[in-house]
């Protein structure tokens, strides 16, 4: 049961964010043009970070609900986004992406831990600086969304077709279709 009272057809962030929808219209406005505004990481592989951060930072929601939003925009769906969950290392991405993942866990563990090495090691593996600044600010803001949903309590669905329904609202609309679809596959 969340902290605060909050309403249970929305969970997770959605809640949150009907909640305070004047501190949600500028959060969303942010995660809208980071993830799905123009860059050279594709929409999926920018889900991915941040659905690896999440898993690492414990936060189920936000592990759960951005790794089906990474599958359903991402080659390899699932599976992919399953192994890049589970080890970096051996997951079948590339080696740009995996560079990037790395800066986005010592991102989300202390901005002093982002290195030159890894910076040098993603700009080696192709990555540019707009990947770099992007990724840092991916983990960052994912770190701050699971702290926010966690740290309130917030419910999470433990079905996965919950998380499928929404990741599919997400490729049709953006972010603004989440809410609606949420809310529809509560009822």
């Amino acid at each position: 049961m969340s902290h605060i009272t909050v309403d249970p057809t929305k969970p997770g962030i959605i809640g949150l964010f009907a909640f305070r929808p004047e501190t949600a219209k500028p959060l969303g406005e942010l995660v809208e043009t980071l993830l799905r505004g123009p860059s050279s990481l594709t929409t999926g592989e920018r889900e991915l970070i941040g659905a690896v951060v999440s898993k690492e930072n414990d936060c189920y929601f936000c592990a759960e609900a951005h790794g089906a939003f990474s599958a359903a925009q991402i080659e390899g769906g699932a599976a992919t986004v399953d192994s890049a969950k589970q080890d970096i290392d051996t997951a079948p991405i590339s080696d740009k992406l995996r560079a990037l993942l790395k800066i986005a866990l010592a991102a989300r563990e202390s901005g002093h831990s982002v290195t030159t090495a890894l910076v040098d090691n993603a700009k080696a593996a192709g990555a540019s600086e707009g990947d770099i600044h992007d990724t840092v600010l991916i983990s960052s803001l994912f770190s701050l969304f699971n702290r926010y949903v966690d740290g309130l309590a917030t419910d999470a669905p433990d079905q996965p077709e919950w998380y499928a329904g929404a990741a599919q609202a997400l490729v049709a609309g953006g972010y603004a279709a989440i809410s609606g679809a949420a809310q529809a596959q509560a009822a």
